[in-house]
């Protein structure tokens, strides 16, 4: 990945980074959501640049938005090197709006990380912005009974074997962030510049819309399974029929028309269940063991972006074991070519699900509300886990056994962050060396 990431703000990082022809250079979401988190914690410079280029192509994301009828706000290319959409399926592509949320939330967490308000005001407001403007010319009202709420109709979600639904709930759960995220950033700047909001032309009336629209944002939930529901239509199809489950059948996609899967209750990857791991403040400890277990009976994980997150979530509900398996796939997954197309070059983004696995998943890692949480669900096929990650200026060490976890500062300030440990708040010390 270090190899493979664009160092001047006019390059990315492609999907199969310099390994192999595959995508043809191509820049996708994998980005934002596999592998930035990476540079995010570790090498912050270069996770600016990355964001950067997304900036450089914000000209042409207003040009796409306009191009499929939304006459505000700025959609930014599902498939691209140079910004323009070079995706040349829609329903599975361009269709693929949340990747403007994506981008959103990428530029968030790495102001949470770095309280780089100059980024903020100088490109990443104004790309949080645009997409927020998107979201709010995109949707639509609906009223149900005496209350309203505001939906996202004819997307696709991350599953690319469920296209062109109403209400794919990552898809929302991630606008709403965006809309919030707007919000917040806007009062970020506020307080270091009164008037910086002018040169964006909008001001407390649009922060109140905005936050409006965050309140309201549908989020599709069964009350008969007790879970959120990937779309509006999807736990209502029939599931995929078992004599064609046989391996070889698989991945689905080269067996069979993209018609015939959209008509059936599977998945190619994490969907429903990559928001969870997102937002894990979301839901409860029962509610994530229901969702899991009923959307890992429906997923193939056909996509490499899948068993990551399968692996980050298992281990976070205490099924180590699982999420080590899930785990030995991410990381093993280009040496034994278990997705049967290596020669195409490396999954990039599989790379970075590796690390997020380890990090997020085994150390519980995860940010919220300037708390930095880790809780240790190391499986006992490892004996210890160090790493390093930066928080702000402070560099922080990590390491787990079976039996301890601890924290160090190894470089820079103790962060005024909180950390928890185990569920408990703890005191940082700087290592002596």
């Amino acid at each position: 990945m270090n190899q493979a990431a664009g160092r001047d703000g006019r390059t990315n990082i492609a999907a199969k980074g310099l390994s192999g022809s595959g995508y043809e250079g191509h820049y996708f979401w994998d980005t934002e959501m596999y592998m930035l988190p990476y540079f995010i914690y570790t090498n912050q410079p270069m996770a600016r640049q990355l964001l950067v280029y997304r900036y450089q192509t914000l000209p042409q994301a207003r040009q796409r938005a306009r191009t499929l009828g939304v006459d505000q706000g700025a959609l930014f290319a599902w498939r691209t090197i140079n910004g323009e959409e070079a995706s040349a399926y829609f329903p599975a592509g361009t269709a693929q709006y949340h990747i403007d949320a994506d981008i959103a939330y990428a530029v968030g967490k790495y102001y949470e990380i770095t309280r780089d308000i100059d980024f903020i005001k100088q490109c990443g407001f104004e790309m949080v912005l645009e997409t927020a403007h998107f979201w709010e010319a995109f949707g639509s009202w609906h009223q149900v009974g005496t209350s309203q709420r505001f939906e996202f109709h004819t997307v696709t979600g991350p599953d690319e074997y469920t296209a062109l639904v109403n209400n794919n709930y990552y898809t929302n759960r991630l606008a709403k962030h965006n809309f919030e995220l707007v919000t917040y950033l806007a009062q970020e700047i506020l307080k270091v510049d009164p008037n910086g909001l002018t040169k964006f032309g909008i001001d407390a009336t649009d922060i109140d819309a905005f936050q409006n629209l965050a309140k309201h944002v549908y989020l599709p939930y069964s009350t008969e399974q007790q879970i959120n529901a990937q779309d509006d239509s999807f736990l209502s199809k029939p599931r995929w029929p078992v004599a064609q489950s046989t391996p070889e059948n698989f991945p689905l996609l080269l067996h069979y028309h993209p018609l015939t899967i959209y008509r059936y209750q599977v998945a190619k990857q994490a969907d429903t269940l990559l928001a969870d791991y997102l937002f894990p403040e979301d839901l409860s400890p029962e509610q994530l063991q229901r969702e899991y277990h009923y959307y890992e009976g429906m997923t193939t994980h056909d996509s490499s972006l899948s068993r990551s997150i399968f692996s980050i979530l298992a281990a976070r509900m205490g099924d180590v074991e699982k999420g080590y398996r899930y785990f030995m796939d991410t990381a093993q997954m280009d040496l034994v070519n278990l997705q049967k197309n290596t020669a195409d070059g490396l999954h990039l983004a599989n790379l970075g699900g590796s690390w997020l696995a380890l990090v997020a998943g085994f150390s519980g890692f995860y940010v919220q509300d300037e708390v930095v949480h880790f809780t240790n669900h190391l499986p006992s096929e490892l004996t210890q886990l160090t790493y390093r990650m930066k928080i702000a200026e402070s560099v922080l060490e990590i390491k787990l056994t079976a039996t301890e976890t601890t924290v160090v500062v190894i470089s820079g300030p103790i962060p005024t962050y909180g950390v928890s440990v185990n569920g408990q708040l703890i005191s940082l010390a700087k290592k002596v060396r």
